[in-house]
């Protein structure tokens, strides 16, 4: 299989140099363990699924910095017929539905625009799922479904100008160039006129100062900073203005959550009110180590990584007596209210024995993580208190 060469494929655009198209490569065969050698711009993921790829991101690469790499950044396809090459030269995002003027822009044209530059988790909405008792079918991740990265690109609101929106507009549904197979539908996502008119949606072209690996979504993906991941569509190359609500599969059936707080029922419920998944919550995580032994009476160095989900992160605390005290952890430099945000604390020696280290994660609108567990039927959105178990001898 040829492996994706790396070509500044949107620097030559943007000075005017001639369209590229990507080496294709071939999807691993289903039959055989797969290797990570089959898919490209990836190195040391642990593999979820090889058709259509769910990549996940090695829990100890959130050590290592608070930007994700590209090449460890986790993968998650719906469809097996993803996109395996992409012609730049004859790409065009196209805008229509209830606009002015439908319009199809090329990578050149978009390159053009005023750019906007933000640093934001995309988490998957089934982060954590292994986690949930009793278990739920899905993609059993473990915490490595999601990632931070400095995305670049143009505001969405500004492609839709171009079109020119109509009054009476309720929605904007977007859409990629993965193909669903017969008759399933499109995987298509959609976000509220207000929202897609605001400044932070964007349509990015560049992640970590590098063109969108092909797994990521190149050439384009949809960025909508401080939800989950089902809105950040990858490899869009459509966009349609609704004058109604939108009823497709994708939001209407698919993505719900309970409406109860913390979207948490007993388990095995299944009559119960839903509401489309949106907004990501607050969680942390320690990250230099995990359960294990630790010598008696002498200081634990922790540090890890929190997010506030659609607000900034405000504090970090640990507890060792399960929560019936906390103690405030240092803040790492802020990246902006959707970013990670690293912390760091050194906690007194223990005494020999067995103890729980809980880490919580409060946002700057005041919500925090709680220590129950949750459960709902599709495995969304767990946040509850992480923890390590320490044995001091």
């Amino acid at each position: 299989m040829a492996e994706i060469a790396r070509r500044d494929t949107l620097a030559a655009l943007a000075i005017g140099g001639a369209g590229l198209t990507l080496p294709g490569w071939a999807m691993p065969a289903t039959a055989g363990t797969p290797r990570l050698a089959d898919f490209p711009e990836k190195r040391g993921m642990l593999i979820r699924r090889q058709r259509a790829p769910l990549l996940e991101t090695p829990f100890e690469v959130f050590d290592q910095g608070i930007i994700t790499p590209n090449d460890r950044f986790f993968v998650r396809w719906h469809y097996d017929d993803i996109p395996l090459n992409v012609d730049v030269a004859t790409f065009r995002l196209r805008v229509g539905g209830r606009v002015k003027t439908p319009i199809a822009l090329s990578l050149a044209d978009i390159l053009k625009m005023p750019r906007v530059e933000v640093t934001a988790v995309n988490q998957c909405s089934g982060n954590s799922r292994s986690a949930f008792s009793p278990r739920v079918p899905g993609a059993q991740w473990a915490d490595g479904a999601m990632g931070n990265a400095v995305w670049t690109g143009v505001r969405l609101k500004d492609v839709l100008a171009r079109a020119g929106v109509k009054p009476g507009a309720v929605a904007v549904r977007l859409s990629g160039l993965d193909r669903p197979p017969g008759e399933a539908p499109w995987y298509a996502k959609s976000l509220e006129i207000d929202h897609a008119l605001g400044d932070e949606v964007m349509i990015a072209f560049a992640m970590n100062g590098e063109q969108l690996p092909l797994l990521n979504g190149f050439p384009l993906r949809i960025v909508v900073p401080g939800w989950f991941s089902t809105y950040w569509v990858k490899a869009l190359d459509r966009i349609e203005v609704l004058d109604a609500p939108d009823t497709g599969y994708w939001m209407a059936k698919a993505y719900q959550i309970p409406t109860a707080p913390r979207a948490n029922v007993t388990p095995g419920a299944h009559d119960f009110s839903k509401t489309p998944i949106s907004r990501m919550i607050p969680r942390a995580f320690i990250t230099n180590r995990a359960s294990g032994p630790a010598p008696a009476s002498r200081p634990i160095a922790l540090r890890g990584i929190a997010l506030g989900g659609d607000s900034g992160v405000a504090k970090v605390e640990l507890s060792v007596d399960n929560g019936q005290h906390w103690r405030s952890a240092r803040l790492g430099r802020d990246f902006g209210r959707y970013s990670f945000r690293g912390w760091d604390l050194t906690l007194p020696g223990m005494p020999r024995g067995r103890h729980t280290i809980m880490v919580r994660a409060t946002n700057a609108a005041g919500e925090t993580q709680r220590p129950d567990a949750i459960w709902n039927p599709s495995g969304y959105m767990l946040n509850t208190i992480q923890h390590i178990m320490v044995d001091a001898t």
